[in-house]
């Protein structure tokens, strides 16, 4: 443990990192900047890591290949790789790791996960009431929809971080298997041709609140305790810490509502949307459970490898 918290020393005070935040927002989420070299080797993955930003000494690369999200009623398996990467720093005063946005703008991949049963579980539109155009409109637009087989639903999960709400990697409390490990500010966007672009549950003013943990949940009922695990630590090429079979768990965040369902007829979509997912949904009703490997070296590391 001693090893990992000296290895990430920054040097840097709460008000440093308060004005680095500042100079670069999370909620950009980065902006790439021409490289004239590649990290090398092992450090390859670490090429999104905005290693030429002021205050950044820690870079990471984490994929969750495994798990489940789970909001109200409907649960949607993690059956394609989520990556989170991108560049961190740290406050020694808390070992907190403030993560800063990949250099790509890719900080959490917008993986689509399809959700079980579709729109056929997710809408009946016989459930959009009323009897005025908009209504008879949206009406025969769902059924057409449905009449041409297109009732998939995907959902994908993105990062709605910024300087007043961070994304903070707490590597001590993973490595305890105690407390807060990751928190992740996110929201989660639902797509289907009836649903359109804009439907999301969460937003930046209103996100949904990962507190990720390596040990057990508190939850609220009907939740009952769950529990994560740090998994296997080991080291490659000397300064990347490796944490494989790693879980993260959540089982105590709450969720809103849904909003823009339908675009310009979200007002006839999101009542119905909200109904099925069983939105806003309170804390206890609600889990997360992301199982894979986590990445951390130091900056300093991957722009060497480049050499």
């Amino acid at each position: 443990m001693s090893k990992v918290r000296e290895r990430r020393s920054l040097g840097f005070t709460r008000t440093t990192i308060a004005v680095l935040a500042l100079m670069v927002p999370l909620a950009a989420l980065g902006v790439a900047s021409p490289a004239l070299a590649s990290p090398k080797g092992a450090y390859k993955v670490f090429e999104q890591c905005p290693t030429g930003t002021p205050g950044v000494t820690v870079c990471t690369f984490a994929q969750s290949t495994s798990g489940s999200f789970t909001i109200g009623s409907t649960k949607v398996p993690i059956n394609k790789t989520i990556t989170l990467q991108g560049g961190g720093i740290r406050n020694p005063e808390t070992n907190e790791i403030f993560l800063v946005p990949a250099k790509n703008g890719e900080s959490l991949s917008k993986t689509e996960l399809n959700v079980p049963g579709g729109l056929l579980d997710l809408v009946n539109c016989e459930e959009i009431k009323g009897s005025g155009f908009f209504e008879a409109f949206e009406r025969a637009t769902c059924k057409a929809i449905f009449e041409n087989n297109t009732t998939g639903v995907t959902a994908s999960t993105e990062l709605v971080a910024n300087v007043h709400n961070p994304a903070i990697l707490d590597v001590p409390n993973i490595l305890e298997e105690s407390g807060i490990g990751l928190t992740l500010p996110v929201r989660v966007h639902l797509k289907n041709p009836l649903l359109g672009n804009s439907c999301y549950i969460g937003s930046e003013s209103s996100p949904v609140e990962l507190h990720l943990t390596t040990g057990t949940t508190s939850p609220p009922e009907p939740n009952k305790p769950i529990s994560g695990k740090k998994g296997a630590f080991s080291t490659e090429e000397e300064l990347i810490d490796v944490l494989s079979e790693n879980t993260l768990v959540d089982n105590s965040y709450p969720a809103p509502a849904a909003e823009g369902c339908g675009e310009f007829f979200s007002f006839l979509i999101d009542p119905v949307v909200d109904a099925k997912l069983g939105l806003p949904s309170k804390e206890g009703h609600n889990t997360a459970i992301l199982e894979g490997t986590t990445r951390i070296t130091t900056a300093e590391a991957v722009i060497n490898s480049e050499k």
